[in-house]
């Protein structure tokens, strides 16, 4: 495995020991909101400003200097209310970003990068690619009413085991079970890396000419 892989595994699993802790272990303070959310906000500007999305990198770092104004007011908004608000707030910008593409005349997102990534792309696998688009709107959509139900209706160490720990397990077991299933269904997809996937799709523009809905 490439170092930068490992390297980049072992930072998500420190950053979520680290924001589970200062969610449910350490003295409470409007700032351990900003600590939290801080690394998220800075990753979506960087990556979205290198990509060409100057609107989202605009938006995450206004988002970032709210945050931080906030925790300085004398009554800042609840911390717990804030992680709510990123977890909620992912999984319907993904879902929104997803389903929106599943519209009629649109090209399904996961079928984009599927034709740009695959040399040699079927109708069949079009319409495999689409479903699958498909299946990750309605988790995002399930993940963030899951979310706001433990919130409400479980104690909240229970919602921060849910967001920090559960979730990105339930992430990894959908790739998981999405690679075995497509392979299983259709052999014919060349075998690519997660690398070439996020290479197609930080690509700008449209679909090449010969994929098919």
């Amino acid at each position: 495995m490439p170092v930068r892989i490992l390297a980049a595994l072992l930072l998500s699993v420190l950053y979520i020991a680290a924001s589970h802790w200062l969610m449910t272990g350490a003295d409470a303070s409007p700032w351990n909101a900003v600590l939290v959310l801080a690394p998220m906000l800075i990753a979506i500007a960087l990556g979205a400003w290198r990509a060409g999305q100057k609107p989202l990198a605009l938006l995450a770092t206004v988002s970032l200097a709210a945050l931080c104004g906030q925790a300085s007011l004398k009554t800042p908004l609840p911390a717990a209310l804030l992680y709510l608000a990123q977890h909620v707030g992912i999984n319907v910008f993904l879902a929104v970003g997803f389903g929106g593409t599943l519209r009629a005349g649109h090209t399904a997102l996961i079928t984009t990068i599927a034709s740009r990534v695959h040399r040699q792309f079927t109708p069949a696998m079009a319409a495999y690619t689409r479903n699958v688009t498909r299946a990750w709107t309605v988790y995002f959509v399930g993940m963030a009413l899951l979310s706001l139900a433990l919130y409400a209706w479980a104690p909240f160490d229970t919602w921060a085991l849910f967001a920090n720990l559960l979730t990105p397990l339930a992430v990894a077991a959908m790739f998981a079970g999405e690679y075995v299933l497509r392979y299983w269904l259709h052999p014919d997809f060349e075998r690519t890396t997660m690398a070439d996937a996020i290479r197609s799709y930080m690509q700008s523009g449209k679909p090449p000419a010969d994929s098919v809905l």
